[in-house]
């Protein structure tokens, strides 16, 4: 990691030495050129070792003390250098007629005075002096330990393609060796959730079976691979699944709050254990639940006393299924199985190392490599773990040499304080590029067993300098990149992806993984926790030189008083609070906070119930990322507006922010503005649209612009030059965008990047001018789900049959609209969505956009599809509809056999369409439909009922049918 830094910090010098912009004043600045390259000459002599070092310092604890020092000097080196870099930096020349705004206001900022800057200037020099010192004491000390030069890693990631991850997905999902535990564990569990006991007799109360095992023996795989078995699902009402966290005291509120949260989406306000034991009662009460309880540790039965009575509610055959390392935690909760664990047997582990390894290698390349490769096979001692961690790692090596050095690595035989360690994680992590060593040693930030959203990783990552964009790839790109190739090397759990397998969404660290990240970073990650408002936190802080900090806030403790802190470049207060519907106590931040942390890069206070900002946080001048997120803030201070290097501000579900300040204009380096679930923000200043490095915007809303008021807040056409935004956008209120021209000025069609689009017309209004409106809204043919909501206008424009990569469409509480566009054309339409279209009375074939073939006579040999990849359709609430007729002869197509419609359909819903008579003979009998929903649809319900329907027959076929009253 420390050559990372290296890298790094010789990246900004070189800048610095070669800026036309500074030299001049670098040589006011009393020999700071000279100090400059005293620092690079140092680093670069420092960094032909470092290498060694950090591999030696596993074995060797004296030169993980020196290093520890060296980073010390080096976190140092690097705040200065970033001062440095602050105070000359003026932004690149843009095309957009928004530069001349952007630099005029970074230049009216207090630390760019000549005079005071140049001061400023000598005061860094003078601190570089002082590093230099530091490093002249390190290289001395070097010199003792005899390194061996070698080159490191690189800060880049190599060009490795990713084409494997899903491969290795399927691996980690499969059980190897472990058939016999996995059909007993099943069994046992399905007979005890049909409420019997082993000799076939009822059974009462609370089932509890454990998984026992030492760490990296399985047990959470083969949990989640019972949890999620169609064959459990049938058998359960509800599923809940809760990593226990290793909190002392133990904390039986947060258990408590995760598993309520797990059944209902949310535990908002629950401070006391009783409350939300009594809401768990009600929310169970005659469900027949499985609740996975994760690494369970205490081995106190009373601490799980109340948490476990709060479960006697559910439904006979109610089963607890937990895992732990600790068999006497076991024994004492009880339990009506036991499952314990042993190592993979040697045919097993050269399996599940064989699929690892040798994927895509050719027959001679792999009968070379089996010999050695068997050998580290059992080197690993059966521990799944172990096995996927090296095999990752054999996978990137391509010669017999390679493999023999693996193999007779020191590191299999690991001593003192290194030998809790797993040897493959050392190997691995030691073959990783430098770079992708920092941006995982990153993850100790994060508590054990925490839950890590791949997108907020990846903005910390760049808040700490990890990412640079580049001409061809962005920084959040290249962040991805990172995090596929360290889950290809098993360091991180892929939790959930999308939909298409490319992008990962979540991901955990194995216990032994985030151990071993803790155990390379101890003085510099801190995890402490808060309790009973003693801040006994500060006295262990004397004893630390943290740079990242996690503070876990106990519910019922108020929120922290900082010492000064200067050198801290991450803070994370992490609480548990939601925010609730109604202001009640507010969490207050002193204004001296703020002054304490001098060098933040990446700030959150999410979930804190903070009810005021104080306008003391423009003195953090370097911060790059801030998580607001859950907060009470009506408002926020024009002070925030002066963090001009800030890439990230998160505000989702702050539910009571009713405006954003209005010289927002002035974070010209925001590339990320989240503002999700916040109703009460019905306006956004004029200055968002000066914003023009925006990859995120969650919601763009438009006000109506009649008076002096809202002349300063958005219109449409200020969506102008965000041309960089990607991902889901929702833009609100565009009922009040009543003029077309200004509908064009958004220039939609350039917005490339986005892959979801919401348009809301809300509030619903009968006008005519929203068809103009709509149709001068033309949208880029990359869109791949578009929302369309209240729009008061008669006819959806064709346009959307344009966007050929659509996957997703809803359109919802269009009620004015008369006629469906011809949404059959749609090429890659996956999922339909119509629901409140209540002046619809007929759909016909130009619904499937073949009555214009059969208008001109080309019906008999047309051939062709409608809805080619059409999988769901869902109509919802359209009281006026009567009459489906697909019928072709009918529409004036002669030649039948032609025309194919829906030929993936799997799903079909009606609901709420009251006067809807019969569903057309070629969906039901044409398409492959699986699962169809009617309900609240009464002459349907008549026609298809079971046993006294006229038409049940022609559904019969259809495996998974639901006719109800209820919706």
């Amino acid at each position: 990691m420390s050559d990372a830094i290296i890298t790094g910090i010789l990246t900004q010098l070189w800048k610095i030495m070669e800026g036309q912009i500074f030299r001049k004043e670098s040589r006011l600045a009393w020999g700071v050129e000279k100090e400059v390259k005293k620092l690079s000459s140092s680093l670069l002599s420092i960094k032909a070792v470092v290498v060694d070092a950090e591999k030696r310092q596993v074995m060797d604890e004296s030169v993980k003390v020196w290093l520890e020092k060296l980073k010390d000097v080096l976190y140092d080196a690097d705040d200065v250098l970033d001062e440095w870099m602050l105070m000359g930096e003026i932004p690149k020349k843009q095309s957009s007629p928004t530069y001349k705004t952007a630099v005029r206001s970074f230049l009216t900022l207090p630390c760019l005075g000549s005079s005071s800057r140049v001061a400023l200037r000598h005061g860094i020099a003078l601190k570089i002096k002082e590093i230099n010192g530091r490093l002249d004491v390190i290289a001395v000390e070097k010199d003792r330990y005899k390194f061996d030069v070698l080159m490191g890693g690189g800060s880049e990631c190599p060009d490795h393609k990713l084409k494997s991850t899903s491969f290795i997905d399927d691996v980690v999902s499969e059980a190897h060796g472990r058939d016999l535990d996995m059909n007993a564990l099943l069994d046992n569990l399905l007979l005890l959730s049909s409420g019997k006991n082993n000799n076939n007799q009822e059974k009462e109360g609370l089932n509890i079976i454990s998984i026992v095992g030492m760490g990296g023996i399985g047990k959470t795989t083969l949990a989640q691979l019972v949890y999620n078995s169609s064959t459990v699902t049938q058998h359960f009402d509800t599923k809940i699944w809760v990593c226990v966290p290793e909190a002392k005291p133990f904390d039986e509120v947060r258990i408590a709050k995760a598993i309520l949260k797990d059944i209902e989406g949310s535990a908002p306000n629950l401070f006391e254990l009783e409350t939300a034991a009594r809401k768990i009662r009600q929310s169970l009460q005659g469900r027949k639940y499985l609740l996975v309880l994760d690494d369970i540790w205490t081995e106190d039965c009373r601490e799980w006393e109340q948490i476990f009575n709060s479960l006697s509610t559910g439904a006979a055959g109610s089963t607890i299924l937990a895992t732990t390392r600790n068999e006497r935690a076991a024994k004492l909760i009880g339990g009506n199985y036991e499952l314990h664990l042993g190592e993979l047997s040697g045919q097993d582990s050269w399996a599940l190392f064989c699929k690892l390894a040798f994927p895509e290698r050719k027959r001679e390349e792999r009968e070379e490599l089996e010999a050695v490769g068997k050998k580290i096979a059992e080197k690993c001692r059966g521990l799944p773990l172990a096995v996927k961690t090296v095999a990752s790692l054999m996978r990137f090596k391509s010669t017999l040499r390679d493999w023999e050095d693996v193999l007779s690595s020191e590191f299999w035989e690991l001593k003192g304080r290194a030998k809790g360690l797993l040897p493959p994680l050392v190997l691995s992590y030691y073959d990783l590029p430098s770079i992708l060593k920092r941006c995982f040693l990153f993850c100790a930030l994060f508590p054990k067993d925490h839950l890590i959203e791949a997108n907020n990783l990846i903005k910390l990552w760049m808040a700490q300098g990890y990412l640079s964009s580049s001409e061809n790839v962005e920084m959040e790109v290249k962040g991805e990149e990172y995090l596929q190739n360290l889950a290809m090397r098993s360091f991180f759990q892929v939790l959930e992806k999308t939909k298409d397998g490319k992008k990962i969404l979540s991901i955990k660290m194995h216990d032994m993984v985030h151990h071993f990240a803790q155990y390379l970073t101890k003085n510099e990650f801190s995890t402490i926790e808060l309790v009973h408002n003693d801040l006994e936190w500060r006295m262990e802080w004397s004893r630390k030189r943290a740079r990242h900090l996690t503070l876990i806030r106990a519910e019922h403790t108020r929120f922290p008083t900082v010492p000064k802190v200067d050198k801290l470049f991450t803070f994370w207060v992490q609480s548990f609070y939601d925010s609730p519907p109604i202001i009640s106590q507010l969490d207050k931040i002193e204004p001296e906070f703020f002054c304490h942390l001098a060098s933040l890069k990446a700030l959150d206070l999410s979930r804190n119930m903070i009810g005021e900002l104080p306008k003391e946080i423009e003195r953090m001048t370097k911060l790059k990322y801030l998580n607001l997120s859950h907060n009470l803030f009506w408002e926020l201070p024009s002070s925030l507006c002066d963090l001009y290097n800030l890439q990230t501000l998160q505000l989702s579900a702050c539910d009571h922010l009713r405006k954003l300040p209005r010289p927002i204009g002035k974070l010209i380096k925001l590339r990320h503005l989240e503002i999700d679930g916040t109703d009460s923000l019905k306006t956004l200043p004029k200055g968002i649209g000066k914003l023009i490095s925006l990859h995120t915007l969650s919601k763009f809303v438009i006000t109506r612009g009649n008076n002096k008021e809202d002349a300063e807040t958005c219109g449409l056409g200020d969506l102008r030059y965000l041309n960089y935004l990607r991902g889901c956008l929702k833009i609100e209120g565009l009922g009040f965008a009543v003029d077309a021209d200004e509908a064009k000025k958004a220039e939609l069609v350039k917005k490339n990047h986005l892959s979801d689009l919401h348009l809301d017309f809300s509030p619903l209004i009968q006008a005519s001018s929203q068809d103009e409106v709509i149709d001068a809204l033309e949208l880029h043919e990359n869109l791949q789900t578009l929302h369309i909501s209240s729009f008061g206008g008669t006819g959806l424009s064709n346009w959307i049959t344009e966007l050929t990569n659509l996957h997703s469409l809803f359109l919802q509480n269009c009620q004015y609209c008369t006629n469906l566009p011809p949404l059959g054309k749609l090429p890659s339409l996956v999922t339909l969505n119509l629901e409140g279209m209540n002046t619809v009375k007929f759909i016909g074939l130009e619904f499937l956009g073949m009555h214009d073939n059969a208008m001109n006579g080309e019906g008999r040999s047309s051939g062709s599809t409608a809805f080619p990849k059409l999988e769901k359709l869902v109509i919802i609430k359209m009281e006026r509809w009567e009459e489906w007729d697909l019928n072709s002869k009918n529409n004036g197509i002669q030649d039948e056999d032609s025309i194919k419609i829906m030929p993936r359909l799997r799903c079909l819903k009606i609901s709420q369409c009251s006067k809807l008579k019969v569903l057309p003979p070629l969906i039901l009998h044409e398409t492959p439909i699986k699962k169809l929903r009617i309900h609240n649809c009464p002459p349907l319900q008549q026609l298809y009922h079971k046993e006294t329907g006229e038409e049940w027959s022609k559904i019969s076929h259809i495996k998974n049918i639901r006719i109800s009253q209820k919706s």
